[in-house]
């Protein structure tokens, strides 16, 4: 496949994945009686056009610069709404700061995180979910997910140390 073709997959596959998330989304706010407002649909899509973590203030100013009229309150209850309906995963990575991702769609990863600049790297290792199987058996319990973080420092390229230079 050239890039092109491999562009155009890659496109039209993010906009299946938005078209089901947004119907997912819908008869979410349909079974709880909650309006269907184009701003929470709007919300919805701009995470799914992401390709990182991000928190609801970095999102609400985004939006905003990008002209969508959301208050601070809509994205943050919209937050709220995406995490009850598992199309966006909550995580807190060690600082009152809450960081959301996108999940739909999304393999199980585990994540790194930078203690010094925050920032959150994603991996994926297959012995991970052979363990996760593993201490199923052994303990006769049903896991159903899980959550991995590992914290340190970046090394050679942190946000925080090239702050420091500049």
């Amino acid at each position: 496949m050239n890039q092109m073709t491999t562009t155009m997959s890659t496109q039209s596959h993010e906009e299946k994945i938005i078209r089901e998330v947004l119907n997912i989304f819908s008869t979410h706010l349909e079974q709880n009686n909650l309006r269907k407002t184009p701003e929470r649909f709007a919300i919805l899509e701009e995470i799914y056009r992401r390709d990182d973590h991000f928190d609801a203030e970095a999102l609400y100013i985004h939006m905003k610069n990008q002209n969508y009229r959301v208050s601070r309150a809509t994205v943050y209850n919209t937050l709220e709404l995406l995490v009850n309906c598992d199309l966006v995963k909550k995580h807190q990575f060690g600082k009152n700061l809450a960081q959301y991702e996108k999940s739909y769609g999304f393999k199980q990863h585990d994540h790194l995180i930078c203690v010094d600049c925050g920032k959150v790297l994603e991996f994926c290792d297959p012995r991970i979910q052979n363990i996760k199987n593993m201490m199923g058996e052994l303990l006769k319990f049903n896991v159903t997910h899980h959550s991995l973080n590992l914290y340190g420092q970046c090394q050679g390229a942190c946000e925080k140390t090239q702050s420091k230079v500049s």
